[in-house]
């Protein structure tokens, strides 16, 4: 439970009561997401404490208990879920909100909801074999977006802040990395790259204004700038000349129906399955649940090293 700005307190609470139609689940773990932050850091439009659990939003784990009318699903099944409820042992979710895991990935973490952002954002972005694709912020979504593009054939410049970010993008099968540092040396080194036209995709998963205006910079004119990072700290100015002008697709590329979510898990488990997306190697950080405070302060300082956290029970 956070119970205050940068509070984390590990409580008993009484049992969650399994309703019709919903599934009881124990949980294996949950990623830790970027979202998480503002909460836990305190922002003013935030009250305290928040509901047990909350606002662990990327849980997997075991079916325990089936409400009324729950049917297609059976107890110790393995599951993802979507919730918002997932830094504890027990949740319960919507039938309709929990995707069964194959054996095949037994005993491998499955934060479903991040995978589901990867599929969705790259369905949105529509990337094709030969483009020129830039990523901009090479995190979780951004490495495993780096892969899946590269994989569908289309050429990957990944641009991050963190030379260790930008080695796991060397390694995920971008052709040529670009620090952040120097956004206007960036600019120049792909213009030259695709003869002064840009990029035919550009996804920004940073969700601040100067990678945002960068990816503006990079998409060629009747490209498409997929809005993938989160947006979370203020408005945002945009440079709607430049845009008007190149005649850009302009995508954001969060969902909000959880039918979305729940197609994108589904398509994220099969490409696991199949060996074509591997995940594993980018949760660098794991720690119990009462280390949750420790995880989420990791998330926000994000040292050499780190790609993503994971709390498990």
């Amino acid at each position: 439970m956070i119970s205050a700005p940068r509070t984390v307190e590990l409580q008993q609470v009484p049992p969650l009561e399994t309703g019709p139609g919903q599934v009881l689940v124990r949980l294996r773990g949950c990623g830790i997401c970027g979202s998480n932050l503002p909460v836990f850091e305190g922002r003013e439009w935030f009250e305290y404490p928040l509901p047990a659990g909350q606002p662990g939003h990327e849980g997997w784990g075991e079916i325990a208990a089936l409400g009324p009318g729950v049917s297609g699903l059976r107890e110790g099944q393995l599951v993802a879920l979507l919730s918002d409820r997932a830094f504890a042992d027990y949740d319960v979710a919507a039938a309709g909100a929990v995707v069964p895991l194959p054996a095949a990935l037994a005993g491998r973490p499955f934060p479903g909801e991040p995978l589901a952002c990867v599929m969705n954002v790259l369905r949105r972005s529509d990337v094709r074999p030969g483009q020129t694709v830039a990523v901009i912020g090479i995190g979780f979504l951004g490495a495993l977006l780096t892969s899946l593009a590269a994989r569908l054939g289309a050429r990957v410049l990944a641009v991050s802040r963190r030379p260790f970010a930008l080695a796991v993008a060397r390694q995920q099968g971008a052709e040529r990395t670009f620090s952040l540092d120097d956004p206007t040396q960036v600019i120049g080194e792909v213009m030259e790259l695709t003869g002064g036209e840009g990029c035919e995709r550009v996804i920004e998963c940073v969700g601040k204004q100067e990678p945002l205006d960068l990816a503006s910079e990079l998409t060629r004119v009747r490209g498409r700038l997929v809005i993938a990072g989160y947006h979370q700290d203020g408005p945002r100015q945009v440079n709607l000349q430049q845009w008007n002008w190149r005649g850009l697709d302009v995508i954001n590329a969060h969902e909000r129906d959880p039918l979305a979510y729940v197609e994108g898990i589904r398509g994220a488990v099969d490409l696991m399955a199949s060996g074509v997306l591997d995940p594993t190697p980018l949760y660098t950080h794991r720690f119990p649940l009462d280390k949750l405070g420790e995880a989420l302060e990791l998330t926000r300082t994000r040292p050499d090293g780190f790609m993503k956290a994971l709390v498990t029970t």
